[in-house]
């Protein structure tokens, strides 16, 4: 078996390579990437020493695609995946369009030539931030906790999280429209040409060797700022950080991609993929656990609210654990520990992958 991934110098993509790889060690793994983001090109140089097959190019132009070999799966790990793309200041509305849907629909030209099987990474972003803004919340241990005493109840969400049925309408971000739009394609491509597809919803992805911005791996982030002690702020919500979001790791997303490539094709293939709650944590949660671990570093409160932000997102498995078994087997705590372990191993890790 010979699987492509898109995006595979990323932090996403090079993970689940090393991980199908480790797990699978008979399957040719091949992937392409621009090599756009800073840090990409120390990935690039393990992937090398793993044997794994490299391109370099954009999947946003159709003569690169054309020229990547055929395989039987693609996963499609590239995107610009900050919610805030298109109004940042670092990206244009159009250049995350062209990486986030116009590649997806290059990439299903590909699987419709080679009848390969497509697994595509989305969002939870998906969802509708007017609907979870609009969530009944309250404030408990330094966190926000679902109200379960409303009496109306919300559909889509329980203390287990957001489900696939929560609202998708507007506003959900330039981002978030660009992977709903992506999902839309990718089933109906699925169904109209006879190649499987599978659409994972994702969590926040978290983990060692993770570069970017807060809007790219908040955990992540959060715990390099602080053991550096860069500034950090508790945006919106009272400027107390108690707004809450699941995390879990790459190895797990690979476990659940190779059981959807032996699984046989449904209509509704769209699941939602997340730590859960047992792996969710607030902001001034991360924080103690980073004073413990660190020394104290004290956040400040910022007041103004930001686009698209909101209080409580966990993701709902409850849908894929009973179609796969499916949940996941890394801890948040195990998880914060390698991100910790790396930020004391790399102090100067955000200036290297330029987070601002």
């Amino acid at each position: 078996m010979k699987i492509l991934i898109t995006g595979i110098c990323g932090f996403v993509g090079s993970r689940l390579a090393a991980s199908i790889q480790e797990r699978l060690p008979e399957v040719s793994i091949v992937g392409i990437d621009n090599l756009v983001r800073p840090g990409s090109e120390s990935n690039r140089a393990k992937l090398a020493s793993q044997g794994i097959r490299f391109f370099h190019g954009d999947i946003r132009q159709p003569s690169d695609v054309e020229a990547l070999p055929e395989c039987d799966w693609v996963v499609d790990a590239a995107a610009n995946p900050s919610v805030l793309a298109g109004i940042d200041g670092r990206s244009s509305v159009r250049q995350v369009s062209e990486h986030n849907l116009l590649g997806t629909l290059n990439m299903l030209e590909y699987c419709r030539v080679h009848k390969a099987g497509f697994l595509m990474l989305s969002t939870s972003r998906v969802y509708s931030i007017r609907d979870l803004a609009a969530l009944p919340m309250r404030s408990a241990g330094n966190g926000f906790v679902l109200d379960c005493s409303v009496k109306d109840k919300v559909a889509g969400v329980s203390p287990a999280g957001i489900s696939e049925t929560f609202p998708t309408r507007p506003p959900i971000s330039l981002y978030g429209a660009t992977k709903l739009a992506s999902e839309t394609m990718a089933v109906e491509y699925g169904q109209t040409f006879g190649f499987p597809v599978w659409v994972n919803r994702c969590g926040v992805l978290a983990g060692a060797g993770q570069f970017g911005t807060a809007e790219q791996g908040i955990f992540s982030y959060w715990l390099h700022a602080h053991a550096a002690r860069r500034p950090l702020r508790y945006i919106g919500f009272g400027g107390l950080g108690h707004q809450v979001r699941d995390a879990f790791h790459p190895e797990d997303l690979g476990d659940l991609l190779l059981m959807q490539m032996k699984g046989d094709p449904e209509p509704d293939p769209i699941y939602n993929i997340g730590g859960g709650a047992a792996n969710s944590m607030s902001l001034a949660q991360l924080t103690e656990w980073c004073d413990a671990r660190f020394g104290r570093h004290q956040p400040e409160p910022d007041f103004r609210p930001r686009p698209f932000d909101i209080p409580w997102v966990i993701m709902d498995n409850g849908r894929v654990s009973e179609r796969f078994g499916w949940k996941p087997q890394r801890t948040l705590s195990s998880i914060l520990d390698d991100i910790a372990a790396h930020a004391e191993a790399n102090p100067d890790w955000l200036t290297r992958s330029q987070a601002v």
